[in-house]
C-alpha cells in the first residue's frame, strides 16, 4: 500500500541534518511494514531488532553503554554489518525498553553517519523523545486518499484533488462514484488488515471480524499497558467514545461511561488513551485560551472510522444507503477528526452557548479553518453563519482573527456561497 508518510523517510534519509528517526502510532497501522519496504528500496541491507521479542538485546540496551559499544554489539546481534548512509537500523518497539532514547541520542552525537530508525506505540511522549533529539513522525490508519490509492483508484484521487484545487463540480457520474468510494471508507476505514481483507474478494462480509480482532487487541493493550490502577477507567472511558458521538451535545460527558463518573477518576485515564494514539481530542476553543476548561470540556473521537463503525455495530448496508441517523452522523464526524488530524492540523471547536457550535477549527502555523459538515444537502446548518457575523462584531471575543477560510462539508458537489464554500465531504483530505 502507497503510504503518504514514505515522502517523510525519503526526505528524513536524504536531510543533511537527520536525527534518529522515531516512527509512532497506533498498533497495526503498518510501521514496521513501512520501515522495512523503505529499507529494502532506499538502502542495501536493513539490521532489524524487535525488542518486545530479542529479549538478550532488549536487556543489553536498558542499560547505559558507551555509543561505539553500543554500535558493535547492535552489529553483531543483527549479524549485519552497519555502514554509514547505505545501511539502516531499525529498532521495533523500543516502548519495552524507556531507557534507550538516552543512548540513541549519544549515538547519534557521537555518530551522525549512521541511519537509525526506531518504533513505538506511544504517541505525543514529549517526556522521553524530544523533537530536539529525535526527528518525529507519526503514522495513523490510511487516510481516504490513500484509501483510493490501495483500490487502484488513483485517477479518482487526482480527479478530486484537481476540482478541489479548481474548486469547479465533479459532475454527477465522478461525484456518485466518489460518494461510494467515501460511504465504502467509513464501514472499512483506514487500518490496513480491514483494507486487505476487503480486497481480497471486494467483499464486505468478513471486515468486521477483521476489525473485531483489531479491536481485542486494542483492548489488550489498554489492559495490561494502562498505568496501575486506572486499567479499568481507561477500557470504560475507550468503549464509551463512540455512543457519545451524533449527538445534540458533542462534549464528552463522564457520566455516561458509568453511573457516578466523575473528571477527577477519568481525566487521567483520558489523557493516557490520547497519548497512545487511541484517541482523537478536539479541545475548547471559545477563548483562544489554553484553560482547564480546554481539557474538561473535550470532544473524543476514536482514531478509526471503521473501527467506529463496529464498536457502534453499525449494519454496512445503513451506511452504503447513506441515510441520515445518529450512527452516520458519529461516522462522519470521526471520519473528518480522522482525515484533518493526519494532515496536521490541531484540532479545536467554537461554540457560542447554546445558539451555534462549529465542530472544527482547524489551527496550523497560527491560521484557522472553520469546518461545519451536514450529512444531507436538506439539513439547515447556521453554524458557519453564526461565527462568521460575532467575527464581524465590533465587541466580538471570539480569537480567530487569523480565520483564513471556512468550508461546509457536505453530500453536495463543490459550490461557492456568499461567506463559506461548500465542499464534498470525501474531498476533506484536500483541506
Amino acid at each position: 500500500m502507497r503510504r503518504k508518510c514514505t515522502d517523510s523517510l525519503i526526505h528524513w534519509k536524504k536531510s543533511p541534518a537527520r536525527k534518529p528517526l522515531i516512527l509512532q502510532g497506533l498498533r497495526q497501522t503498518g510501521k514496521t511494514w513501512l520501515l522495512m519496504d523503505f529499507a529494502s528500496k532506499q538502502y542495501d541491507n536493513t539490521l532489524y531488532i524487535n525488542l518486545e521479542t530479542d529479549q538478550p538485546a532488549a536487556s543489553y540496551l536498558s542499560t547505559p553503554h558507551d555509543p561505539q559499544e553500543a554500535l558493535l554489539f547492535l552489529e553483531t546481534y543483527a549479524d549485519k554489518p552497519l555502514r554509514p548512509s547505505s545501511s539502516l537500523l531499525i529498532l521495533d518497539n523500543i516502548q519495552f525498553t524507556l531507557k534507550i532514547s538516552t543512548l540513541l541520542s549519544a549515538i547519534a552525537a557521537d555518530f551522525p553517519q549512521y541511519h537509525i530508525a526506531a518504533v513505538t506505540r506511544s504517541v505525543g511522549n514529549s517526556d522521553l523523545y524530544s523533537h530536539h533529539d529525535f526527528d518525529i513522525l507519526t503514522l495513523y490508519p490510511l487516510d481516504f486518499e490513500e484509501f483510493l490509492w490501495a483500490n487502484a483508484e488513483f485517477a479518482l484521487a487526482r480527479e478530486i484533488r484537481a476540482h478541489f484545487t479548481s474548486f469547479t463540480p465533479m459532475g454527477k457520474d465522478l461525484h456518485q462514484k466518489a460518494l461510494s468510494q467515501f460511504r465504502l471508507y467509513q464501514i472499512i476505514g483506514g487500518m490496513p488488515a480491514a483494507i486487505m481483507e476487503y480486497k481480497k474478494e471486494k467483499k464486505l462480509l468478513m471486515v468486521p471480524d477483521t476489525q473485531q480482532k483489531l479491536l481485542d487487541l486494542f483492548l489488550n493493550d489498554i489492559s495490561t499497558l494502562a498505568p496501575k490502577g486506572t486499567t479499568r477507567y481507561c477500557r470504560n472511558s475507550w468503549l464509551s467514545i463512540p455512543s457519545q458521538l451524533g449527538r445534540t451535545s458533542r462534549k464528552f460527558q463522564y457520566t455516561r461511561i458509568t453511573k457516578g463518573a466523575t473528571a477527577k477518576t477519568y481525566q487521567e485515564p483520558l489523557q493516557w488513551l490520547i497519548q497512545n494514539g487511541l484517541v482523537l481530542p478536539c479541545h475548547d476553543n471559545r477563548d483562544g485560551k489554553n484553560t482547564a476548561r480546554q481539557q474538561i470540556n473535550l470532544h473524543l473521537y476514536p482514531i478509526d472510522t471503521g473501527l467506529c463503525t463496529r464498536m457502534l455495530k453499525i449494519p454496512a448496508y445503513q451506511l452504503l444507503t447513506g441515510e441520515e441517523s445518529i450512527a452516520n452522523t458519529a461516522c462522519t464526524e470521526t471520519f473528518l477528526a480522522q482525515q484533518f488530524i493526519q494532515n496536521g492540523y490541531t484540532l479545536s471547536y467554537w461554540s457560542s452557548g447554546n445558539q451555534a457550535e462549529v465542530p472544527f477549527l482547524l489551527s496550523k502555523n497560527n491560521h484557522f479553518i472553520a469546518v461545519d459538515y451536514r450529512i444531507t444537502p436538506h439539513q439547515k446548518c447556521r453554524n458557519l453563519m453564526r461565527l462568521y457575523n460575532i467575527r464581524h462584531q465590533t465587541d466580538s471575543s471570539c480569537p480567530l482573527e487569523q480565520l483564513k477560510q471556512m468550508y461546509l462539508l457536505s453530500t453536495e458537489d463543490f459550490k461557492s456561497k456568499e461567506h463559506y464554500q461548500i465542499v464534498p465531504v470525501y474531498a476533506a483530505f484536500c483541506i
